[in-house]
C-alpha cells in the first residue's frame, strides 16, 4: 500500500470516528446495549411457494452481499409445509397454514416440529391469459368473479360466450375455446383461489369439486391443461402455442413477464387488477387470529377482502406466511442457523418490503410487521445466543408506514381511485394491464413520496372495443378506442366514488389497519446500519487497494 493510499486510510477513518463516536454514546445515553457481534452465519435451507418465490428469491440475493447464504425452492406450499415437518429444510413458505388433515385423509401438520407463522409479504392472485384478435393481443380483458368462475369449472367454455362479452360492456371476442391452465402439484395459489370460490360462488365450485371446501390439488377436468409451478403456469400461457389460455398466479409473473392480467369485477362495481395499491386496500379488511395461544396465530381470515365494498379493492388479495422453527431442541438448528434466518427475515419484513411494489406484490402494514418481529423472537428463546438487539419497525423503508401515526396505512390512503372506464357499465379502459400501474383519472393521484405519478399505458389495437354481430352499432355505454392511435373517442362521463373509510373500531377483530399499535421496546435508527458503514468503507477503500496493487506489480516488473 503506497504512501498516499494510507493517508487517504487515516483522514477518511478521522472523519468517520467522530460519527461512530456519537452514535455510541447515543445509545448509552438511551440506555442502549453497545451493538454485540452476532453469531457466525450458516447457510439456511427452505422450500414451498411458488405464488411468493419472486420476492423470496430477490431478498436472497440482497442478504447474499451481507454474508448469508440462503436457499429457497420453490415447489408449492403443499411441499413446503411436508419438507418442513419432516425436517428436511430450516423453514417453509405457505400461502394456507397447516389443515391437519389434507384433501386425501393424510397427515398435514408439522410432525410435532414447533414452529411459528411470520407473514412475509401481501399480494394478488391474477388470472393472466393470451387471447388474440388477429396478431394482436388483447391486454385489457374484464371479468366477474361468476365468469372466472364459470370459466375454471368448465361452464363456461368458449371465449365468444355471452357472459364475456357481456363484462365487457358488449365487445365481442373470437370463437375460441378457453383452455384453463392449472396447477398440478400442491399449491397454495390453488388453495386461496378455490377458497374464494367457495367462499363467494359455492353453486358454482361445490357441484364441480363435489363437495364443500378449498383445495391445494386442483381437479382437473375438459381441456384443462396442468402445470407445475407458477413460471410453468406462466410459460404455457405466453408460449407459442397458449393463444385461448388463461391461469392464476401471483400478479408478480405477469408482471415480469410484461402480459395481461384480468380485470376481476369487485363488490364496489368496478373492475380491477392487483396493482400494489388494490391489494393494499383490499386487505384493510382482513381479519388476522389474535389467539397466540393458536397454532393458526397470525393467519388470515379473507371473508371481508373478498366482499370489500371500496371501488378500488382487489378481491382475491391475501398474505403469504414463512413457517418458522421454534423448538430449542430443534434438531436441524444451531445459534448460527437461527441467527440467519433472524437477520434474513429482518432484512425481508424491514427493508425488503420496499421492493414488494415493482416486484408484483404488496408490503404489509405495519402491525403485520411488528407481529412479525414478535414471533421472530421466539428464535432467541430456543436460543439466547442469537442477537435480536437494535431492532425499530417503525423506522423500516415501508410504503405502508406512517411516521408517527401507526393507525394508518399511507399505501391505502394514496391508492387512487379506478378510472370512470373502469365501472361495470361503463369502458372498457384502453389500457394496458399487467403494468403494476393503476388505471385512474387522476393524473395526480400518486404524487407522493411513495410513488411517482403514473396512468395505465394504452392498449394495443387488438384492445379496442368491437361492435357484437347484429348490434347495429356501438354498445350503449362503451368507450369507442381510435384503432389506429389508440385514442379515446368518446370518453364516458367521470363519476365520483367516495372513499370508504377502513379505519377498525375498538372490540372489533384486529383488521390488516391497525387500530391501536405501538413499539413495544427500543431500538436501533436502521437494520443493518453498522453493516451500511462496513459496506460504505469496502465501496471506497477496495478500488483503492486494488489499483495500488497493481501498481506496486507494475513497478516491481519494470
Amino acid at each position: 500500500m503506497n504512501r498516499r493510499l494510507s493517508q487517504l486510510l487515516v483522514l477518511l477513518m478521522l472523519a468517520l470516528l467522530p460519527g461512530l463516536v456519537t452514535g455510541a454514546a447515543a445509545q448509552a445515553d438511551e440506555g442502549l446495549p453497545a451493538p454485540a457481534q452476532r453469531a457466525a452465519y450458516a447457510q439456511i435451507e427452505g422450500s414451498g411457494s411458488t405464488w411468493s418465490e419472486v420476492i423470496v428469491q430477490q431478498w436472497i440475493s440482497d442478504v447474499d452481499a451481507l454474508g448469508m447464504k440462503v436457499t429457497y425452492n420453490g415447489g408449492g406450499s403443499s411441499q413446503g409445509r411436508k419438507n418442513f415437518a419432516q425436517n428436511v429444510t430450516d423453514f417453509g413458505i405457505s400461502e394456507i397454514p397447516y389443515p391437519g388433515v389434507d384433501e386425501f385423509g393424510n397427515a398435514d401438520n408439522s410432525n410435532g416440529r414447533e414452529f411459528a407463522y411470520v407473514p412475509i409479504v401481501a399480494g394478488g392472485t391474477a388470472f393472466t391469459y393470451q387471447l388474440k384478435i388477429g396478431n394482436e393481443l388483447v391486454r385489457n380483458l374484464r371479468l366477474s368473479g361468476e365468469t372466472v368462475a364459470k370459466i375454471f369449472t368448465g361452464q363456461i367454455t368458449d371465449w365468444s360466450d355471452p357472459a364475456i362479452a357481456k363484462d365487457n360492456n358488449g365487445r365481442a371476442f373470437p370463437k375460441l375455446p378457453i383452455t384453463p391452465v392449472v396447477r398440478s402439484d400442491g399449491s397454495g395459489t390453488t388453495a386461496q383461489f378455490t377458497t374464494w370460490m367457495d367462499a363467494e360462488y359455492p353453486s358454482i365450485w361445490q357441484p364441480y369439486y363435489g363437495r364443500q371446501g378449498f383445495t391445494s390439488y386442483y381437479p382437473r377436468q375438459g381441456r384443462m391443461i396442468a402445470q407445475s409451478g407458477s413460471d410453468q403456469v406462466m410459460n404455457t400461457i405466453s408460449g407459442f402455442s397458449g393463444n385461448g389460455h388463461i391461469g392464476y398466479v401471483e400478479y408478480a409473473y405477469p408482471i415480469n413477464k410484461d402480459f395481461p392480467v384480468v380485470k376481476v369485477l369487485n363488490e364496489g362495481g368496478f373492475y380491477v387488477e392487483p396493482t400494489q395499491y388494490n391489494v393494499a386496500v383490499a386487505l384493510t379488511k382482513a381479519q388476522i387470529n389474535q389467539d397466540k395461544a393458536s397454532d393458526d396465530y397470525l393467519t388470515q381470515i379473507l371473508t371481508g377482502v373478498y366482499r370489500s365494498t371500496d371501488p378500488r379493492a382487489y378481491p382475491l388479495s391475501s398474505y403469504s406466511y414463512m413457517i418458522i422453527p421454534t423448538g430449542a431442541q430443534d434438531q436441524r438448528m444451531s445459534t448460527a442457523k437461527r441467527q440467519t434466518l433472524a437477520d434474513f427475515m429482518y432484512y425481508s419484513l424491514c427493508e425488503g418490503q420496499s421492493k414488494a411494489g415493482p416486484y408484483g406484490y404488496s408490503p404489509l402494514p405495519l402491525n403485520l410487521v411488528q407481529a412479525g418481529f414478535q414471533q421472530l423472537a421466539q428464535l432467541s428463546t430456543a436460543d439466547p445466543a442469537v442477537d435480536l438487539t437494535n431492532r425499530d419497525v417503525t423506522k423500516c423503508n415501508n410504503p405502508t408506514f406512517v411516521a408517527g401515526d401507526l393507525k394508518r396505512n399511507k399505501l391505502a390512503e394514496v391508492a387512487p381511485q379506478p378510472a370512470s372506464c373502469d365501472k361495470q357499465g361503463e369502458g372498457p379502459c384502453g389500457t394496458e394491464t399487467g403494468t403494476g400501474e393503476p388505471s385512474t383519472d387522476d393524473e395526480n393521484a400518486l404524487e407522493t413520496e411513495t410513488a411517482p405519478a403514473k396512468k395505465g399505458k394504452k392498449a394495443t389495437a387488438a384492445a379496442t372495443p368491437t361492435t357484437p354481430p347484429d348490434s347495429g352499432g356501438t354498445p350503449t355505454g362503451a368507450t369507442t378506442i381510435d384503432p389506429v392511435t389508440g385514442e379515446v373517442v368518446n370518453p364516458p362521463a367521470g363519476t365520483n366514488v367516495e372513499t370508504v373509510s377502513d379505519t377498525g373500531v375498538s372490540g372489533e377483530p384486529l383488521y390488516a389497519t391497525p387500530t391501536e399499535l405501538s413499539a413495544e421496546r427500543p431500538m436501533d435508527s436502521k437494520a443493518f446500519g453498522w453493516l451500511a458503514v462496513i459496506e460504505l468503507l469496502a465501496l471506497i477503500l477496495v478500488p483503492g487497494i486494488l489499483i495500488s496493487r497493481r501498481a506496486g506489480r507494475n513497478g516491481a516488473t519494470r
